[in-house]
C-alpha cells in the first residue's frame, strides 16, 4: 500500500513539474514576442524620427520660400518686382545712388554723419536719390536682421518716400542701430519700436501689420538679389553720383565737394 501510494505521489509530482515547465515555456515565448515587438517599434520610431528630421532639414526656410513667392511691391517703387527706388522731384538729371545693408555699421556711420544732408539735397531738388539695399551680412554673420529690416523698410516705403527715408535714418541712428554681430532687426517688435519714433509710422496699424505678416518679404528678397547682381558693388556703403562711384565721404564738407566735382549745383 505504501509502495503504490509513493509511486502515485511521484507521478503526480512529475505531472505538476511538466505542467509548470509548459507554463514557463509559454511565459518565455510571450516575453520574447514582446521584446521583438518592442524592438520593431523602436526601430520604426528611430527610422521615422530620422526620416522626419531629414524632411525637416530639407524644408526651405521662410526666406527661401519668400525668394520664390509672388512679389507684393510697395508703393513708390518701379521696375521689375519694384526693385527700383527713386526718390525726389528734381528737374535735373543728377542721381545719387546709395548701396547699403541694414546691419552695416559703416552705413550707420555714414547715415549718422551725412544722411540728413543727403536727404536735404533731395528735398531741395539738387538730385534724385536711388537706394538699393542688400542683405549679405545675414549670410556673413548669421541671422535674418538685414532681410527683416529691408522688408520693414518696404512697409515704410508703401506709406511714403518720406516715411521710408525717416525710418531708414532711425534704423541707422546711434540709438537704435545694433552692433554688427547682433541680430536685433530680426525681431518685429524691435522694428516697430523704432518705427514709433517716425511720425508717419507711429501707431500705424497698416504698417505694423505688414511688418508682422511679412507682406514685403518677397520684395525684400528681390531687392537683395538686385543688390547682389550689381557687379561693381562689393561693399557697403557704396555711393555713386550719376553712375560714378565716389570715395565715401567722411564729413558734410567732403560730401559737398564730391557733389561739386560731379557738377551737381547746390
Amino acid at each position: 500500500m505504501s509502495k503504490r501510494n509513493n509511486q502515485a505521489a511521484k507521478q503526480a509530482a512529475r505531472e505538476r513539474l511538466r505542467q509548470e515547465r509548459e507554463r514557463q515555456a509559454k511565459r518565455d515565448k510571450v516575453k520574447r514576442q514582446l521584446v521583438v515587438a518592442g524592438s520593431i517599434v523602436a526601430v520604426l520610431a528611430i527610422a521615422g524620427g530620422i526620416g522626419y528630421a531629414v524632411v525637416q532639414n530639407n524644408q526651405p526656410t521662410e526666406w527661401e520660400e519668400a525668394a520664390k513667392a509672388t512679389v507684393v511691391a510697395p508703393a513708390n517703387t518701379s521696375g521689375k518686382n519694384g526693385t527700383t527706388v527713386l526718390i525726389g522731384d528734381s528737374e535735373t538729371d543728377h542721381v545719387v545712388h546709395l548701396y547699403e545693408d541694414p546691419r552695416c555699421p559703416a552705413c550707420a556711420s555714414f547715415e549718422q554723419n551725412i544722411g540728413e544732408t543727403v536727404n536735404k539735397g533731395v528735398t531741395d531738388g539738387d538730385y534724385k536719390l536711388s537706394v538699393t539695399l542688400g542683405t549679405f551680412l545675414d549670410g556673413n554673420l548669421g541671422g535674418e536682421g538685414s532681410k527683416n529690416a529691408l522688408s520693414a523698410l518696404g512697409a515704410a516705403l508703401n506709406v511714403s518716400p518720406e516715411a521710408f527715408l525717416d525710418y531708414k535714418a532711425a534704423l541707422y541712428s546711434a540709438k537704435y542701430h545694433p552692433e554688427e554681430s547682433s541680430d536685433e532687426f530680426s525681431d518685429d517688435a524691435y522694428l516697430i519700436k523704432v518705427a514709433d519714433t517716425v511720425d508717419a509710422l507711429k501707431n500705424n496699424k497698416e504698417f505694423q501689420s505688414a511688418v508682422e505678416k511679412g507682406t514685403y518679404d518677397a520684395w525684400a528678397m528681390r531687392m537683395s538679389k538686385s543688390f547682389d547682381d550689381t557687379e561693381d558693388v562689393s561693399s557697403t556703403p557704396t555711393i555713386k553720383i550719376d553712375d560714378k562711384k565716389i570715395t565715401n565721404p567722411g564729413s558734410v564738407e567732403e560730401w559737398q565737394t564730391a557733389l561739386k566735382d560731379a557738377g551737381v549745383t547746390q
